[in-house]
């Protein structure tokens, strides 16, 4: 300390300090606490799943790069030269109208008596997808209504409605009358919720058969309309190998996903045993072949070697005197050739697969567990005539099982082992063309869905957990998952 300054006791600096408050200045305040400011949400990232360089290529190289109106309608990219001549002729007794018999055209006479369609175009349009008409007394060519009774046939198939058959006609040659018309109605139901966006609000049909040409239907009578499937890739599907479809069957599910896939068991006529079915809503056809036959005669009247024998009933006399093309009305040689044709309709590539929304939509189908039935990929096997289709690297979106997806899309009707609550998965590939082929986005076995988000929420059974998963999606994923199956 400096000399001649004068030392401050304690007690003076103490006096000092309580003089200053006296003299209204306020201690000091500690700084009030901040006021947390609300912060926006943070929008978790979502995940993008990888791409397989193989993707774009839906069916390897049978693959075309075609999304037109036309891309539906073209022959397997690796088919030669020579060997296309296959699917051209095939391509011209699909497109033919038949007639009745007796005509001057010999080898397109024999349509009906009772009948759907004139010809496989008349269903399938552009070879793509059929569509239901709401309010018309008049069924369109593209839907049909399967028919039978409770009961199984001696090969486990379903037993036949007595008067009307196994299929409705709602067409006749001149003197037979038609069995009637099919009326479409629908009902709408309360709406189901989607986080963030509300809810959506399905709409259920409801078929009555009207004019009815043959009396009453049997008070047991099980019915189940169809729509055409779209015929891309299904040489492709006949590819697959039997052990890799039994490979994906869990029936009792094994391994505790709730996912229950099992073949159906049908019958084969041709090779006279029992095999697996993979074609159809209900895999009910063992094979191309089979279903062109199958076709020719439900759909046109038109008898094969493989189903000989008209299908008109012993209470429609018309129909059983009526005149005949032949026997059988449809040769060997032709059948083939609608077999050939069947097995060499090319699959169009994906588009934008490499894109990060349709990636981010991917990884969004697969959390939502949609792949366990919609198996994105596959190696065909050796398939005996079209080497073209042999070991190719596919991405059908398939396991070609039966699940079972609950009462609300349930039938009732029993088909070999498929049950009335039991689909096969249908191929999800060229989904995103169906309103550039087709003109419409109806879904599902009935066309009731009216876009894919409408076919998601119908889902039920095995597919529960996967449609509450995509309800509980935001919207931006939800958009996103969409995106990726436009993309198919």
């Amino acid at each position: 300390m400096r000399s001649g300054t004068p030392a401050l006791s304690p007690l003076l600096v103490l006096g000092l300090t309580l003089a200053l408050a006296s003299c209204g200045e306020s201690p000091a305040k500690p700084p009030p606490e901040e006021t947390p400011v609300e912060q926006p949400p943070q929008e978790v990232p979502l995940e993008v799943a990888p791409l397989d360089p193989d993707e774009s290529l839906t069916g390897g190289a049978t693959t075309v790069f075609r999304a037109d109106p036309e891309a539906f309608v073209q022959p397997i990219a690796n088919l030669t030269v020579e060997r296309k001549s296959r699917f051209l002729l095939g391509e011209a007794n699909f497109e033919v109208d038949w007639v009745p018999a007796p005509s001057s055209q010999r080898d397109r006479d024999g349509l009906g008596p009772l009948f759907h369609a004139t010809s496989c175009l008349a269903c399938h349009v552009a070879n793509g997808r059929g569509a239901p008409v709401a309010g018309n007394t008049k069924a369109p060519a593209s839907l049909l209504v399967r028919l039978s009774v409770p009961g199984t046939g001696p090969h486990g198939e379903p037993v036949p409605e007595p008067t009307y058959g196994d299929q409705f006609q709602p067409r006749a040659i001149n003197g037979v009358p038609a069995e009637g018309q099919v009326q479409v109605t629908y009902e709408s139901l309360p709406g189901l919720a989607l986080q963030g966006e509300g809810s959506v609000a399905l709409q259920a049909p409801r078929y009555a058969l009207v004019e009815l040409g043959y009396g009453p239907l049997s008070p047991t009578v099980r019915m189940s309309p169809r729509i055409a499937q779209p015929m891309v890739g299904l040489g492709l599907l006949a590819a697959i190998p039997d052990a890799t479809l039994l490979a994906w069957a869990d029936p009792d599910d094994r391994d505790g996903d709730g996912i229950r896939g099992r073949p159906n068991r049908v019958w084969s006529v041709k090779e006279g045993r029992e095999v697996l079915g993979r074609f159809g809503w209900k895999a009910n056809q063992p094979d191309l072949e089979h279903q062109a036959a199958g076709a020719l005669l439900g759909d046109m009247g038109l008898t094969t070697s493989l189903f000989p024998r008209s299908a008109c009933t012993a209470a429609q006399t018309a129909c059983l005197q009526g005149a005949t093309g032949g026997e059988p009305e449809v040769d060997d040689a032709n059948l083939a050739s609608l077999s050939d044709y069947s097995h060499l309709i090319a699959v169009p590539a994906r588009r934008g697969a490499e894109r990060e929304d349709v990636r981010t939509g991917k990884a969004a189908f697969l959390r939502a567990g949609c792949d366990r039935c919609h198996r994105p990929t596959t190696v065909t096997g050796e398939l005996p005539g079209f080497p073209e289709l042999s070991h190719q690297r596919i991405w059908p979106y398939t396991d070609l099982l039966l699940h079972d997806l609950g009462e609300a899309l349930a039938d009732g009707r029993d088909d070999f082992l498929a049950t009335g609550t039991e689909w096969r998965t249908p191929p999800l590939w060229g989904l995103g063309l169906t309103a550039t082929i087709n003109g419409h986005t109806r879904l599902l076995h009935d066309g009731r869905a009216r876009s894919v988000l409408e076919a998601i929420l119908w889902h039920g059974g095995e597919a529960t957990a996967s449609r509450e998963a995509v309800q509980r999606m935001s919207p931006k994923e939800r958009a996103a998952l969409l995106t990726f199956l436009d993309s198919l």
